[in-house]
Formats: structure tokens, C-alpha cells, sequence
């Protein structure tokens, strides 16, 4: 309790918020890293995604790629890559590690928002004339939305976590504060930023949460609604005879 009061004192102190090296710049810096990191990971998986759950080929394939690059060591794609690319490029080295950890989860949420639609609405768009792209913008991308942006919030949320190992090959961060505090034994300043990341990932994590319903066509969410209304009614309407009885 001691050291928890301790990091609250060193995260509310000034010096934390004066100068180049201050506590928001860091998490500026964090931010950074996070947000670029997914937004060309999705200019990458999105499209394949898209090209995947809309003609279901290549879904395999994807599958496994997606399980394999989930396996990988996060601290040891980032070591790997600045060997391979050389110690003068490490902020690309750690950009492509951030990537890499980022897409799989974009590309599940991309072609598996497609996947999920009733295939009968697929039909019924295709009989009224509609053109295989049409489909695509004005079904398939609409009703697939909040399954991407819940592939996208996984994605945010992995990579805001691995951004901190980024300060093992110098960059910036939050991560900063913890591999200083862990060589100089400031247990203070460890926790503190860890608090710090804790509530990046949750603020994250709640904007994208926020998001996602936002998008969710007002339709679908009528309609899961309406189907939680039959499912909890369907129990009362077989039990109601037996009671007359």
C-alpha cells in the first residue's frame, strides 16, 4: 500500500509534467507509436480481409497465418527485426513489429464480419439486381462493421501493451520509465507508469467499446433485440397451459 501511495506521489509530482522528457510527451509518444502502427496494419488487413469474407477463398490460408502470428514473441519479433534491419533503424524495426502483432486480429475482424451475415441477405441483395461491389459497400461492409472494429480494438489494445518493450532498444514511451526505474530500483516510478499504461489500454479499450455500438446499424441491433424478446417469451408460452392445468 506504502509503494501504491509512493506511485501516485511520483505520478502527481511537477517534475513529471516539466520539460522535453515529461510524463505526457511519453505518453504522446506511446500514442504514437500505437495509432500508426494500427492504422497501417489495417490499410494492410483490411482489404485482404474484405477480398477473403467476400468470395471465401483464401480463408485457410488466413486462418493459419492469423494463429501463427499470434504465437510470436513480441520482445523477440522486435529484437529480430533490429538485428535484421540493423541497430541505425530501430524505430522501423519496432514499427514493423507493432504491425505485424496488429494485422491478425484486423484481418480475423475483417473477414469474419463478412462471414457472419445471414447468407439469405447476400441472396436477396443479389436478386434485386444488386452489382457483386454494391453488395460489398452497401451490405457486406455496413452489418460487418462492428465485428472490424472489434478486430481493430484487440489490435489497439496488443500493440499499446507491446509498445512498452519498445524502450528495451531505446525509443520512447511509457516503457521509458519502467526500464530506467528497474536498473535504478525506483519501484515508485515502475508501478506508476505501469498505472499509466493500465489506463491508456482502458481508455482505448472503452473508445473503441464506445465505437463499436456506435456503428452497429440500428437494424441489426433492433433485430438482436427482438430476438432476445422471442427467446425469453418462448419459455413463458409453453410453461403458461401446464399452469392452467
Amino acid at each position: 500500500m506504502n509503494l501504491f501511495a509512493e506511485a501516485i506521489a511520483w505520478l502527481t509530482s511537477h517534475e513529471q509534467y516539466e520539460g522535453a522528457g515529461s510524463l505526457p510527451a511519453r505518453i504522446g509518444e506511446h500514442l504514437f507509436f500505437t495509432f500508426v502502427a494500427v492504422l497501417i496494419a489495417a490499410v494492410i488487413a483490411i482489404p485482404i480481409g474484405y477480398l477473403i469474407g467476400h468470395t471465401g477463398k483464401g480463408r485457410e490460408l488466413a486462418v493459419a497465418i492469423s494463429g501463427a502470428a499470434r504465437a510470436l514473441p513480441s520482445f523477440g519479433l522486435i529484437l529480430l527485426l533490429v538485428l535484421l534491419i540493423g541497430v541505425t533503424q530501430k524505430p522501423l524495426a519496432a514499427f514493423i513489429a507493432f504491425v505485424l502483432l496488429a494485422v491478425p486480429s484486423i484481418l480475423a475482424g475483417a473477414y469474419s464480419g463478412l462471414e457472419a451475415i445471414d447468407r439469405r441477405i447476400i441472396d436477396s441483395a443479389r436478386a434485386v439486381g444488386m452489382t457483386e461491389w454494391q453488395i460489398l459497400w452497401k451490405v457486406e461492409i455496413p452489418l460487418g462493421l462492428p465485428l472490424l472494429i472489434g478486430g481493430i480494438r484487440s489490435a489497439a489494445l496488443q500493440v499499446v501493451a507491446t509498445v512498452t518493450l519498445a524502450a528495451f532498444i531505446g525509443l520512447g514511451g511509457v516503457g521509458l520509465y519502467i526500464i530506467a526505474g528497474l536498473a535504478l530500483r525506483e519501484f515508485d516510478q515502475m508501478l506508476g507508469a505501469a498505472i499509466v499504461i493500465v489506463i491508456l489500454a482502458l481508455l482505448i479499450d472503452a473508445l473503441f467499446a464506445l465505437l463499436q455500438r456506435l456503428i452497429t446499424p440500428r437494424g441489426v441491433s433492433a433485430g438482436r433485440a427482438s430476438d432476445f424478446r422471442t427467446r425469453s417469451l418462448r419459455p413463458r408460452t409453453v410453461a403458461e397451459p401446464s399452469a392452467n392445468r
